[in-house]
């Protein structure tokens, strides 16, 4: 077979193939999520895509979110990523240290109720059992407070990258205040233990910790959200 002709049909089986899963994919989130979010597996994970991204990829949604939380944040979306999804392109130089840039951050667009249930319901659709989530492996056994904050800030050096409180923290990683609402808690447990198994490339170090401390430092933030809450 010519050279240009096998290009021609592998082509064509990519595209068809790309078409295939673009229609497996629910309307609603075709239409509000597909400019900024990989609904389908990525067929590349260079680190220009990940530079590139605007925002998470979806095609694991039902993996990670809780959906009671996605229908409230998609009508109401408050920053989870204080500098973005890459924050090496929206932060400037401070008076002292970096900050984020806020004018080159693109605010989410908020949903109608009836949207955004909708999309949530659609968003809870997406798996993927190549996401290596380990069903159960969080024990749900409470931590004190002091202690899991003693492993977040100081033992594990999350703070760099994370805030555990509005205002304090790193900028770089998404938020944790409200992880507890809006991960389940197997996705931290997992993410928590290999970062790259779940999201290819990404810069979030693999910690080399016993499961017990994965165990307590999982229970941490699962309970951030709880103490939000009585504020």
């Amino acid at each position: 077979m010519k050279p240009y002709l096998f290009a021609a049909i592998g082509a064509s089986f990519f595209a068809t193939s790309l078409a295939a899963h673009a229609a497996d994919v629910p309307a609603v989130l075709q239409s509000k999520c597909a400019s900024c979010h990989a609904l389908t597996k990525p067929e590349s994970n260079s680190l220009d895509r990940l530079w590139e991204r605007k925002g998470p990829d979806l095609h694991y949604a039902g993996n990670k979110f809780n959906k009671d939380w996605l229908v409230e944040w998609l009508q109401d979306p408050a920053k989870i990523r204080p500098a973005g999804e890459f924050y090496r392109k929206h932060v400037k130089p401070g008076t002292k240290e970096d900050v984020v840039d806020e004018s080159s951050l693109t605010p989410h667009p908020k949903l109608a109720k009836e949207e955004a249930e909708a999309a949530a319901n659609a968003l809870m659709t997406l798996t993927d059992p190549d996401v290596p989530i380990e069903k159960g492996a969080f024990k749900d056994q409470k931590v004190a407070m002091s202690m899991g904050a003693m492993y977040f800030n100081k033992l594990r050096g999350c703070a760099a990258c994370h805030s555990a409180v509005p205002g304090k923290g790193g900028l770089s990683g998404p938020e944790m205040a409200t992880a507890g609402k809006r991960l389940q808690p197997d996705f931290i447990y997992s993410y928590i233990k290999d970062p790259q198994k779940i999201d290819k490339g990404v810069w979030m170090p693999k910690l080399d910790i016993s499961d017990a401390d994965l165990q307590k430092l999982t229970s941490y933030i699962v309970q951030l959200s709880a103490k939000e809450d009585k504020k």
